[in-house]
């Protein structure tokens, strides 16, 4: 029987090592939605198929693409959806985001969930100007922020573990 074991060469560990800080970025850009993550960590794939580092198949590529590009649609119009069925408004949503990225910065990691929500709620008290409608608008705005987080951070740890198993 005979074993042939691959030496990896410096190009290609140079390869990997960037297709890796892609994934990373990837996985940050999953909970900052000010940074496209699941992009990069696509992005990642396509530098291990052109280096020649690892091969995926075509339907494989073309799966993920579509994937992503409906995810980021979504990513939009989930929030929207929420925060509308919710009585809410952009207001809610442009809070929410502030707050959770004041939340991260200050209390991490609780302050990624509490800043989202508190955000929410004090972007529509400015719009409304009611508690009452402000925190039902606010809930709304949250649920639909923390589903698209946890679709967007489920699909790029999926391609992370597609990347690393694909290098190993």
């Amino acid at each position: 029987m005979n074993l042939s074991v691959h030496k990896i060469t410096i190009m290609e560990l140079l390869w990997i090592a960037l297709g890796t800080v892609l994934i990373v970025i990837g996985l940050i850009g999953a909970f900052l939605p000010v940074l496209p993550g699941l992009p990069f960590s696509y992005l990642a794939l396509w530098v291990l198929q052109l280096s020649g580092v690892a091969q995926f198949s075509t339907f494989f590529l073309v799966a993920w693409g579509v994937i992503i590009v409906t995810v980021l649609i979504l990513e939009n119009a989930l929030p929207a959806y929420t925060t509308k069925k919710f009585g809410g408004s952009a207001y809610g949503m442009t809070g929410s985001t502030i707050g959770m990225i004041l939340g991260m910065l200050f209390f991490p990691p609780l302050g990624f969930f509490l800043g989202t929500l508190f955000g929410a709620f004090v972007g529509e008290l400015i719009y409304k100007q009611d508690v009452n409608i402000a925190l039902k608008a606010a809930w709304g705005s949250f649920i639909g922020f923390l589903t698209g987080t946890a679709i967007k951070v489920t699909l790029a740890a999926m391609i992370a573990f597609s990347f690393f198993k694909a290098v190993l």
